[in-house]
């Protein structure tokens, strides 16, 4: 039940963000639907690929599909009242669906009785692999590549999935909040994991 339910929410969650990213590139409708079914199922599809499961396992995900169709029907029908809260709110959208998929997808490879450090792999593919095909189809600079804190959210659950710190229902779900939670505020206050620039370097050395 933990697992559909956040099958569920990451779903509804990342449409929503794929179909309004396609909407703020001005894409066609079509462009909106294939963003968005690619930020909800892409980072589902890569994990397969790599812990091996059959790809075609994303196709007995009907309900899932029909959920994501609905997401994305209403953001393109009503833009203008559920857009406007976009650039206060949008983000959470990405908590949530990251969040919601790195504890998924973490689960599916203990279930499978993956080592933890698949378990990790799927944590962070799942829950970011997604919006990383989303931003590239978009023309972006993917946001798990930044500086700010994303996929290290990720890891996170998939350690401690991984080493069963959190198993029970009630624990994956205040592991849900928490990783939500953090990720909002490390976009908020700028969190960011250590960079080293060439740049600077470079300048440095012809100075």
């Amino acid at each position: 039940m933990t697992w559909e339910v956040l099958s569920i929410i990451g779903t509804f969650a990342f449409a929503i963000s794929g179909a309004i990213v396609a909407m703020e590139e001005e894409y066609d409708i079509l462009g909106v639907y294939i963003l968005g079914i690619v930020t909800a199922f892409g980072g589902g599809a890569i994990r397969n690929l790599l812990i091996g499961v059959p790809v075609t396992a994303l196709w007995d995900q009907g309900l899932l599909f029909q959920i994501a169709l609905f997401a994305m029907t209403i953001i393109f029908l009503f833009p203008d009242k559920l857009l406007k809260h976009w650039n206060k709110w949008g983000n959470i959208t990405d908590a949530i669906g990251l969040s919601a998929f790195a504890i998924q997808g973490a689960l599916y490879a203990v279930e499978m009785g993956h080592p933890t450090s698949a378990v990790v792999v799927a944590a962070v593919l799942t829950g970011s692999g997604g919006g990383l095909v989303r931003d590239l189809l978009a023309g972006r600079k993917p946001l798990v590549l930044r500086a700010e804190i994303y996929a290290f959210w990720a890891i996170i659950a998939g350690l401690l999935i991984g080493f069963e710190l959190v198993k029970q229902p009630i624990e994956l779900y205040i592991l849900f909040i928490g990783i939500v939670v953090l990720r909002v505020l490390s976009y908020t206050f700028n969190w960011r994991l250590p960079i080293r620039s060439l740049h600077s370097t470079t300048k440095n050395q012809m100075m």
